[in-house]
């Protein structure tokens, strides 16, 4: 539905534009929002900021429409502006295409050609928008993807690619947020989304550092896997590093208290890599499952905060590279039996 403000100060222009568009108010395809001058008209954009066009006389008491222009131009560029007025003389018509008006329309208003010119202007309105998105979507996958990757993307090999899976030896690495969840439920959504990634940011630069890769973001928690020589050791090296530096991170903001701390959970071994989804979606994940991932979770789960929690197994693995401390026997959910755990310490 398309969002149209009129700003005028003709008393009468509401009822009419309410008449002559009723059908298209009737079925939802145009919402018409007025105003009386064009400082009215800046405020009514403030409380409706998913205006798409604005419908503007020239010549109003307070801020007339040419003054309007610029002010659009200035702090809401994607607005397209009709100009309907009297004023029809090429001086005015010359001054507002300059300001930034998309059309002009005289008054007395021909309603067939006012309604031509706003799906012409609406459709444009649409098209800028696709733009934008396609652009901005382009840039937060080139945040993420390597150029290299990107131009193999487009290769008929890497569709190829995408159909094939294949078992790996890898470390899966679980890193939660203790008691953030808390946060989340009386804060704001602003607030808890910029604190949630400045705690996600600081774990990905870790997980970077030793080779490893973010798998998934999921709520408050961070998946990552660590593939090829040293998987193991390299994964560890990146949890204690990202223990350490959540520690330092300040309590919060000048709003809520909170000190964040991890709770990890740690476990190797083989594991299906794949692309999982579907395809009728076009939602498809290439990432890592089986045992050996539902394990580390559960091992996460066990975890208290600020603690790295490892399997008997992986304790073997690494007893002569890092400091260990046993915990003994636990119960972890869709286990069988106990499990050995060990907290590493450093």
């Amino acid at each position: 539905m398309a969002k149209i403000l009129v700003a005028d100060d003709e008393a009468d222009l509401e009822a009419l534009i309410r008449q002559k568009f009723r059908q298209k108010i009737r079925e939802q395809q145009y919402e018409f929002v007025f105003a009386i001058n064009g400082a009215d008209a800046l405020e009514k954009i403030q409380q409706h900021p998913d205006v798409d066009i604005v419908l503007s006389d020239i010549n109003m008491p307070v801020m007339d429409g040419l003054t309007l222009l610029s002010r659009l131009g200035e702090s809401r560029p994607l607005i397209k502006a009709v100009i309907v007025s009297a004023y029809g003389d090429m001086e005015n018509i010359r001054t507002a295409m300059n300001r930034g008006a998309f059309d002009f329309i005289t008054k007395p208003i021909n309603f067939e050609d006012l309604a031509v010119t706003i799906i012409k202007t609406v459709d444009h309105v649409n098209q800028t928008k696709a733009t934008l998105k396609a652009i901005k979507e382009n840039n937060i996958l080139k945040m993420y993807v390597d150029e290299t990757v990107l131009n193999f993307m487009n290769t008929r090999e890497f569709e190829t690619s995408l159909m094939q899976n294949e078992t790996v030896e890898a470390t899966v690495v679980f890193i939660d947020i203790c008691g953030f969840t808390a946060i989340s439920e009386h804060e704001s959504a602003n607030t808890v989304v910029k604190l949630l990634n400045s705690y996600f940011d600081v774990m990905v630069k870790e997980i970077i550092a030793q080779g490893g890769h973010v798998d998934k973001f999921i709520g408050d928690a961070v998946m990552a896997v660590f593939r090829g020589a040293f998987h193991l050791d390299r994964a560890i090296d990146a949890s204690l590093a990202v223990r350490t530096e959540i520690a330092k991170m300040p309590s919060g903001s000048d709003s809520i208290y909170f000190k964040p701390k991890v709770s990890i959970g740690i476990h190797c071994g083989e594991m299906i890599s794949g692309n999982i989804g579907s395809a009728n979606l076009r939602r498809l994940d290439y990432t890592v499952i089986g045992d050996v991932v539902n394990t580390a979770q559960r091992l996460q789960t066990a975890a208290k905060e600020g603690k790295i929690i490892i399997s008997e197994d992986t304790f073997q693995k690494v007893k002569e590279s890092f400091n260990c401390y046993k915990i003994g026997e636990t119960s972890l959910k869709n286990k069988s039996q106990a499990m050995c755990i060990y907290e590493v310490l450093d």
